[in-house]
């Protein structure tokens, strides 16, 4: 066995494997050193998702070019000096590995000047090797410029996702920083535009405002602790806030985000009998502790955390949480201001004894025909002097003659100039008669329409959730949730196979704001979306307008902004299987969602027509899951209940 010392270059490539693991993990070291060396603006500059160039510039303290070079040996650092600075550690970056793995994996040029330097060094690295140093005259702080990502390493490269994936763990990288610091502006920008644009904010509730949006700011409220073990504050999510999936949960312990299932648990039992099951609120819960509690070097990416006594930490967040939710009124509010309130007066128990209120009587007539021969009412009617023409009616402008006197007269001198010699005038009577024809042809009419209109058997809706009807040897109970899953199941495959979507148009355009992480999601599966009935199109950085949804999805824009909820949930897999059954596991998962979110069976007309989808396809007995829709009762079951 021949046991050897591996080179410095190929040491730093395999601890380039836990440090930079994609261009998000070079951002998020990046910029953590850039907040360390005191800036006050940090801009972010991303070509093709990070593959082809990330560049980190900040007007930080900057470096001299003896501490340019040295700062990409591994484990060169400024925070640490002996081994008690391990347990005091209150930056991001402390292990100095970050700068020697990205210039094992990637070309990096560092261009940096301190404030009492006239001028400034530009150093180049590639592959672990110093290049070049040079002078520069560039601004105080440092400029990193990192490209050609895995270029030595071509299997790692061909692992990256797309663009857009890759984006969206760009962008989750920058906004946990972006959180941490709200006195710091933050720029990040992708192939030339602008995503995030954020000055130094107020506050922190200002901050998540800018980078989560509105509707987020808006719907959370504040939580404040101070105990000896942990200082507590930050927001946590109205309980109607509460979403699918885990969307906007940030744990950020003295300025560093970190994940712990453990604390959320005590989130969520808090919120316990608030919300419903399968939802989560959102929630930015900043804890403060004694360092040396803390131990934040058990995991190469630092989002790992232990904790000295968690259990101690779980009841005061929990408590914490919940007296939250307490103070908060998240009903509708009684206002007792009755100044300038119009007084209603108070009727008695007797007032109307003493005030008779009678009803207005409507007249009706029982015998009024109104095709009756002469084309008014009857002399018996108590509207006959209405409506019966009286002398003078119909009186011309400047003559003493009366149209109403000598209308046959006058009907057949105009009709004869326009009706064929030789062609009878038709009588007043032939009115009467082409009325009784139209109730005739009325009456076959409605008889037509009804026997269109009524089921082919007898159909009954059961509650909403199931439809009974006859069937050959018994009576047959059918599923409407399932029926109409194995429905767009089936024509979301054939959507997806031969591009034959139906698009149901939404009378109003429905706007939902899913942030910028997920407007990456949406860009990425356009074509599949499209192909399913979508109409989805961006608006702005981070909203979507919703124009259209697939046939038998709801368009009331309440089910829209849940489907939009669920879609990202079924966005944000990992879908790496076959082609094939990466297309079915798609359709089943939006055929489940459009049984959830369409439209309800209500009468019998409705029943059987879902009945006759479900019979032309191609399996009606079980949904793609494998759950029945179709079960028959025997003849023989039901006689033995009776």
């Amino acid at each position: 066995m021949d046991i050897r010392i591996l080179p410095s270059n190929i040491a730093n490539m395999i601890a380039a494997g836990e440090v930079v693991q994609r261009p998000a993990s070079v951002v998020k070291e990046l910029m953590e050193n850039a907040v360390d060396a005191d800036a006050d603006q940090v801009t972010v500059v991303i070509q093709d998702a990070g593959r082809t160039l990330i560049q980190v510039i900040d007007n930080g303290c900057g470096m001299s070019p003896d501490q340019a070079v040295l700062c990409f040996e591994r484990h060169a650092t400024s925070k640490l000096r002996t081994a008690e600075d391990l347990g005091n550690i209150l930056t991001f970056g402390f292990r100095g590995e970050a700068l020697a793995s990205i210039a094992a994996v990637a070309e990096v040029t560092l261009k940096t000047r301190r404030e009492e330097d006239e001028i400034g060094c530009q150093v180049d690295f590639a592959d672990s090797q110093h290049l070049a140093t040079s002078e520069a005259a560039v601004p105080r702080g440092a400029n990193f410029s990192v490209r050609n990502l895995f270029y030595n390493v071509p299997a790692r490269r061909k692992f990256l996702k797309s663009d857009n994936v890759e984006f969206k763990h760009i962008v989750s990288e920058f906004t946990r920083v972006a959180l941490t610091r709200p006195d710091i502006g933050f720029t990040l920008t992708h192939n030339g535009k602008d995503v995030f644009v954020l000055r130094p904010a107020k506050s922190l509730k200002f901050r998540i405002q800018d980078v989560l949006g509105t509707n987020v700011a808006n719907d959370v409220v504040d939580i404040n602790a101070e105990t000896s073990i942990a200082s507590i504050s930050g927001f946590v999510g109205r309980p109607d806030a509460a979403r699918k999936g885990l969307g906007n949960q940030y744990f950020f312990v003295n300025g560093r985000f970190f994940k712990s299932p453990y604390l959320h648990k005590a989130v969520m039992k808090a919120y316990e009998n608030l919300i419903p099951d399968g939802v989560t609120p959102p929630y930015f819960i900043y804890l403060e502790v004694d360092p040396q509690s803390v131990d934040v070097n058990i995991h190469p990416t630092k989002t790992e955390i232990k904790f000295e006594d968690d259990s101690v930490l779980f009841q005061i967040l929990f408590a914490c949480i919940k007296e939250s939710l307490g103070k908060n009124s998240f009903g509708d509010s009684i206002d007792f201001d009755r100044e300038g309130v119009p007084e209603i007066p108070a009727f008695g128990k007797n007032f109307y004894e003493a005030h008779q209120v009678s009803e207005p009587q409507p007249g009706l007539d029982p015998t009024y025909n109104p095709f009756d021969n002469d084309g008014f009412a009857s002399v018996d009617s108590p509207f006959s002097n209405s409506f019966a023409p009286t002398a003078g009616a119909g009186q011309a402008f400047g003559s003493g003659q009366s149209y109403g006197a000598e209308w046959p007269e006058a009907a057949a001198s105009f009709d004869a100039g326009l009706r064929p010699q030789g062609d009878p005038l038709p009588a007043r009577s032939g009115y009467a008669q082409g009325a009784s024809r139209f109730i005739e042809k009325r009456d076959d009419y409605g008889k037509l329409f009804e026997d269109k209109l009524t089921p082919s058997k007898s159909v009954l809706v059961l509650g909403g959730k199931y439809i009974i009807t006859s069937a050959g040897s018994g009576m047959m109970v059918v599923n409407i949730h399932r029926a109409n899953e194995r429905i767009l199941y089936e024509r979301f495959l054939e959507a997806m196979s031969m591009n034959a979507h139906v698009t149901q148009t939404a009378l109003f355009p429905v706007t939902v704001q899913v942030g910028v992480e997920n407007m990456c999601l949406f860009s990425e599966h356009a074509a599949m979306l499209e192909s399913l009935g979508f109409d989805i199109a961006p608006f702005g950085t981070d909203t979507i307008v919703v124009n259209g949804v697939p046939e038998g999805y709801s368009a009331e824009a309440g089910k829209v902004q849940e489907m939009v909820a669920d879609l990202l949930l079924i966005l944000a897999d990992d879908h790496g299987s076959l082609p094939e059954m990466m297309t079915a596991n798609l359709a089943s998962r939006f055929a489940m969602l459009g049984a959830l979110k369409g439209d309800s069976v209500t009468n019998p007309i409705e029943a059987q027509r879902l009945i006759d989808r479900l019979l032309s396809c191609s399996n009606a007995e079980f949904t793609s899951t494998g759950k029945r829709i179709i079960t028959i009762i025997p003849v023989e079951e039901i006689d033995k209940r009776f």
